[in-house]
Order: structure tokens, then sequence, then C-alpha cells
């Protein structure tokens, strides 16, 4: 499959170029993640990466809309979002220190079809029978990965399944927030909520860093920071529909690392579900296409 050359005149081009840059430095931060959770406690390796993110949330806040920035007039969808991510953040590092990185990614593939279904209930959006079937077929996918009855099946893979469930939640509720409040002031909220649950574990889980270890930490929230800089240039570019193809080049790019740095290679199985989800995924996202052109 060859990749399109980038018009760099087409600002969708620009966009598409970013979004992938953002998901090569997602898949790099998790790298970096799971290397640091067989020593250090999840929940100091969060706390390290929050605070970054909770300043620079913090600075585009104020960039976009200076103090008033920091206000916003619908604290309690702002607070529920901040939970929602911190809980998948959360149970994805969890999920690193047990699993191969491409297993847990793979669960991360189903998120595009899990905020369609909920976009149902909570959006009140419509969806037609065709993306239906997309949602249905990629759960598919997830029961042959699950393997559940099976004798070699691993409930710890429910971890990232939950995490997807936290992360599709989270975007339902980003779309909500816009209708409100700037990305400046919901990423300072974002923030400012995942930092505030994360120092309140902090003393129960704290063991000092060495100094290689800080490294490791500053790598990865540095990492964050670029994927959340360029994912944002990426939507300040090209529609979201167009973008969300490319949210599944960090499951190639953690599979290719997995197996580079931590010698992990997917089972024939898991390949198997991988192909489903994403293909339904595609699917989907190529229905939506469809049904915005007849609009």
């Amino acid at each position: 499959m060859t990749m399109p050359l980038v018009n760099q005149t087409n600002p969708n081009a620009k966009g598409i170029l970013w979004q992938i840059i953002g998901m090569l430095f997602f898949g790099s931060m998790d790298a970096v993640s799971k290397h640091l959770t067989s020593s250090l406690p999840v929940i100091e390796i969060l706390w390290v990466r929050y605070l970054f993110f909770a300043l620079f949330g913090f600075l585009l806040a104020v960039h976009y809309s200076g103090l008033r920035g920091l206000r916003t007039s619908i604290p309690v969808l702002q607070i529920a979002r901040g939970l929602a991510l911190v809980f998948e953040i959360v149970l994805f590092t969890y999920a690193f220190r047990y699993l191969p990185l491409a297993d847990a990614h793979v669960m991360a593939a189903s998120v595009p079809l899990i905020v369609l279904a909920l976009a149902v209930p909570i959006l009140k959006e419509r969806v037609g029978h065709r993306r239906w079937f997309a949602v249905v077929l990629g759960f598919l996918g997830v029961l042959i990965i699950l393997r559940p009855g099976f004798g070699n099946w691993q409930p710890i893979l429910f971890l990232p399944l939950l995490g997807a469930f936290g992360f599709a939640v989270y975007l339902v509720l980003t779309r909500m927030a816009a209708k409100f409040d700037t990305i400046g002031t919901s990423a300072f909220y974002t923030g400012l909520v995942g930092l505030s649950v994360l120092t309140i574990f902090l003393p129960l889980e704290w063991k000092t860093p060495t100094i290689e270890e800080w490294g490791w930490l500053l790598l990865a929230s540095v990492l964050g920071l670029c994927g959340h800089i360029s994912v944002i240039k990426a939507l300040s570019m090209a529609e979201a529909s167009v973008l969300q193809p490319f949210f599944y080049v960090v499951l190639v790019w953690a599979t290719f690392l997995g197996f580079i740095i931590f010698d992990d290679i997917p089972d024939f199985i898991t390949i198997i579900g991988a192909c489903i989800i994403v293909g339904s995924g595609l699917y989907a996202w190529y229905r939506e296409r469809v049904n915005q052109n007849q609009i």
C-alpha cells in the first residue's frame, strides 16, 4: 500500500501528515511508559506526565483566550471528560505492564466503533444499518482476540478494552464540550482534573526515581506533549472525519516498537481479530463519508 505524496498546498494532506506524526509520538510514549512500568508505580508515571500536560493545557488556554480561557460554563461536563480520560490512561498503562504493546493497542483500535455506538444515545446521532453492521463486526473481532471460554484466553485484555470504552466516552464528551468551550479551555481542565485525581493517590505509591528513570519520565512527558500538539495542528488543518483512518497508525507503530524493543509478536488469532476491528472501523468511516457527501 503506497502513501500518497503530500501536496504542500492541500490543508487536508498537511493535516494527515501531522496526524501520522502525532500517532508516532503517542506510540513511542507508550513504549517508554511500558519500559517504566517495570520499575516505577503506574500512578507515579502518569502523575509526571499529567504535570506536564496540565502546564501545557494552561498555556494553551491562555494562548487562545487569555485568562478567560481558564473559566468554563460547563464544569460538570469538563470534570466528567477529565475523569474518563484519566480512567482510560490508568487502565492502559497498567495493561502495558502485563501485555505486549500490540495487544493493548488492538483493543484501542475499537475506540472509533465504540464512539459510533455511544453517539446514538448520548449525542442523538443517526447511524444507518451499514455502520451498525460495522460496529457488530468490530466487536466480533474483539471477541476473537479475547477468546472467552477457551483455555488460552487472557482476562487481562479486559483492562485495555475498558480503557478503550473510557477513551470513547471522553471523545463523545469532548464533542459536547466543543459547543461551549475552546480547545484550550478543554485541554486545561483535562490536565487539571487528571493531575488532581492522581495527586490524591500519589503518596500511596511514590517511589523516588533514579536519575535514569527521571530521564525516561521526562521523555515520556515530552513525547506525549508532542503528540497532543501534532494532533491539534492536524485538526486545525483537516476535518476530524478525514483524519480518523490514520488513528490506526499508532497500532502499526506500537506493534513495530513492541517487536524491536520488547521482542513481542502478536499471535495469529490476535492478528485476525485486529484486521477485523480495523477493517470495520475503516468501513464505518467510509459509510460516514458517503452519508456526508449525500447531504
